[in-house]
């Protein structure tokens, strides 16, 4: 299946303006910012083990789109065909997209979770996130704060402003879900935000993210040396079994050749 039908399959349209929801004359670095923005609802390693599958194939697609508008040539091509090279873009799977999106976007800290959700509070950008979700989920808060960013419990009566005064505006409709939600409803959305808050900072105790910058990596390589000495450990514990002493490492690996040179000669 060629890009522009995986486009149609996973994204509803053969434009590749339209996947990335950009305007035809987005400079690369407006490119740039939509596919960082999109690929983050999708990356494999931010959904749900259930939706793994489907986002991964949305993430390859996503990074063929973007590899093909921020080409100058290709997407000069594309831009007056309406077509791609499917020579390159056929078998998507043949590329590790993974690799690709961590090439172009450096590791985000919590300083720059931060400093983006400072900037992104507030703005046009965010008004029109909260006015498609309010759409695509009829007025269902619960399906509205899944889909904006930062939406936590604190900023609800904020978002519901703003939303109320699109409502009166006439700019989008008055869903009763949305106007008169349930009190009952609104605290299970609480409950499940606590909990899965409380879920997300053990997680980041157990894997030793919380005491130092690099925590996480010294911890593996810790684990990593840990095992290494406990196969040591093994094999010197069999060396004293059957045969006699432990030897050193170095005696092991020259016990090793020459058992496999003395079988060779058989």
């Amino acid at each position: 299946m060629g890009l522009l039908e995986l486009c149609e399959k996973y994204y509803n349209t053969r434009n590749l303006y339209e996947v990335l929801q950009i305007s035809e004359n987005a400079s690369e670095n407006e490119v740039k910012k939509a596919y960082h923005k999109l690929s983050l609802k999708v990356h494999p390693d931010r959904v749900n083990e259930e939706e793994k599958l489907e986002a991964t194939e949305k993430f390859k697609v996503l990074g063929a789109v973007h590899a093909i508008l921020s080409d100058k040539e290709k997407r000069e091509l594309y831009s007056s065909t309406d077509c791609v090279d499917d020579d390159d873009y056929t078998v998507i799977d043949d590329r590790d997209w993974t690799v690709y999106w961590r090439f172009l976007f450096k590791k985000i800290t919590e300083e720059d979770i931060a400093a983006y959700e400072k900037e992104y509070i507030g703005s046009e950008e965010e008004k029109k996130d909260l006015k498609n979700a309010y759409i695509a989920g009829k007025g269902d808060m619960d399906y509205i704060v899944d889909h904006v960013q930062f939406a936590r419990s604190e900023q609800e009566p904020r978002l519901r402003g703003i939303l109320t005064e699109m409502i009166d505006q006439g700019e989008i409709p008055a869903y009763k879900i949305f106007t008169h939600e349930p009190a009952k409803k609104r605290k299970r959305r609480h409950a499940k935000e606590n909990y899965e808050a409380k879920e997300a900072e053990q997680l980041k105790e157990d894997l030793g993210m919380n005491s130092g910058e690099n925590s996480l990596e010294l911890m593996i390589k810790q684990k990593l040396e840990s095992r290494s000495k406990q196969m040591d450990s093994f094999l010197d514990d069999l060396a004293t079994k059957y045969g006699g002493s432990k030897p050193r490492a170095s005696k092991r690996k020259a016990t090793a050749k020459e058992t496999g040179s003395k079988k060779r000669r058989k």
